[in-house]
């Protein structure tokens, strides 16, 4: 495949994740209201979505590295279709909430496939750098999704929102089975065999440069989850902006995370991953920091408003710009031969983390503001920590041989 297709698919593969949240989220309060459910409930459409998508990667990994990435890839864009079609014509919260279990179960095998397809086809180095070009597509795609969701909801109403999710579903399995060619080179008949599957995933987590790049990457998942999962609560009802200016809230918030792509590879071009990492946390410990700060120095003051919430967030979206791009090709690095099974532990501990922050958030959004400020403090001084210890000491994956194609010459 030529580079851009491969850019490409994996900005589509990886891009699952926004549109299944970002696009969702404007709809969140209306879908809640809708159902008369409680914001416990709310925020289980999202936890059991995370939880799913989490567990379904430790299958679908494997089995990528079994069967191959292309029939994976179909199998679970096909089903996240379905899926979609069933959360937008969901006739009670408990179906809604089964629907979007479903659809993380397929999501898994979008996103774990994709990171599998980095490492099939690049050496590490070069790895993070077409990572960091797809997460680039990612977030011209998130911030497409969170103006669309909110328009959509304000209009059409919700279920017209979720129906979107199933259009993006639509073409991004036309273009897999139109342009994708199979990217693993040798299968391992052995992958699924349980005994050696979990002696793999051990090995995997006793290595040292795996669990360096993980704690990365997963910390700062959870810190974009922290405000996911929070932030439609904190604009639509404690502050009363519309779900449409939501959207757009979203939107700059994903410009900031392109900005911080495109600096990930500025600096990967100038210095090591290993510096590049230590200097975005800086940007995350501030961002942590003064949102804090701004929350209780504004509590039932008229000037907290927008700006105080978004300008700590525009610090961490640059930051986690380069923390993914970075955390997650890292991650895989060592295990060119189990890229597949190493990308779906990699998801799941990232998803794990994202659950448990979801659970403590459903215990504290009745004070939506406080609960995002203190979520964010505690993900960026974590962030930090990670990024100026155990990333420098042990994030240098062993040299490997690359496994060179035409496209990854191109």
């Amino acid at each position: 495949m030529p580079a851009k297709i491969v850019v490409l698919l994996l900005a589509l593969l990886l891009g699952l994740q926004p549109v299944t949240t970002d696009l969702y989220l404007p709809a969140l309060p209306a879908i809640t209201e809708g159902f008369g459910a409680g914001m416990g409930q709310a925020q289980l459409t999202l936890t059991a979505l995370l939880l799913a998508f989490g567990l379904s990667q430790l299958v679908w990994g494997p089995m990528s590295d079994r069967y191959g990435r292309r029939p994976i890839l179909l199998w679970g864009m096909a089903a996240y279709v379905l899926a979609s079609v069933a959360c937008a014509f969901a006739p009670s919260m408990a179906w809604l909430i089964a629907g979007r279990a479903l659809q993380g179960v397929a999501m898994g095998a979008g996103v774990m496939a994709a990171r599998a397809v980095v490492r099939d086809l690049y050496a590490p180095a070069q790895g993070a750098n077409v990572m960091s070009q797809a997460l680039t597509g990612l977030g011209l795609i998130a911030c497409a999704c969170a103006p669309l969701g909110g328009i959509l909801t304000d209009t059409l109403g919700w279920r017209v929102a979720l129906l979107a999710l199933a259009a993006f579903g639509v073409v991004t399995f036309g273009l897999l089975l139109w342009r994708f060619e199979e990217t693993l080179s040798q299968a391992n008949p052995k992958a699924l065999e349980l005994r050696g599957l979990l002696k793999s995933n051990w090995q995997i987590l006793q290595n040292p440069t795996f669990r360096a790049w993980n704690a990365l990457s997963t910390g700062s998942y959870m810190g974009l989850f922290t405000f996911l999962a929070s932030s439609s609560f904190v604009f639509t009802r404690s502050m009363g902006y519309s779900k449409t200016a939501y959207g757009f809230f979203m939107l700059s918030m994903s410009l900031s995370y392109i900005v911080g792509t495109f600096w990930c590879r500025w600096m990967l071009r100038r210095t090591s991953i290993h510096r590049t990492v230590g200097v975005a946390a800086v940007l995350t410990l501030s961002s942590g920091i003064s949102m804090a700060a701004l929350a209780y120095a504004g509590r039932g003051q008229s000037w907290y408003g927008a700006a105080c919430v978004m300008g700590p967030i525009y610090l961490y979206m640059l930051g986690h710009g380069v923390h993914q791009s970075c955390g997650q090709s890292g991650a895989v690095a060592p295990f060119p031969e189990r890229a597949g099974t190493a990308s779906a532990l990699n998801g799941f501990l990232m998803m794990l983390g994202a659950f448990f922050m979801g659970s403590w958030l459903g215990t504290q959004m009745h004070e939506p503001v406080l609960a995002l400020a203190h979520g964010l403090l505690l993900c960026s001084v974590f962030i930090a920590v990670v990024a100026w210890t155990v990333v420098q000491r042990h994030g240098r994956a062993a040299p490997q041989v690359p496994q060179v194609t035409q496209g990854a010459r191109a």
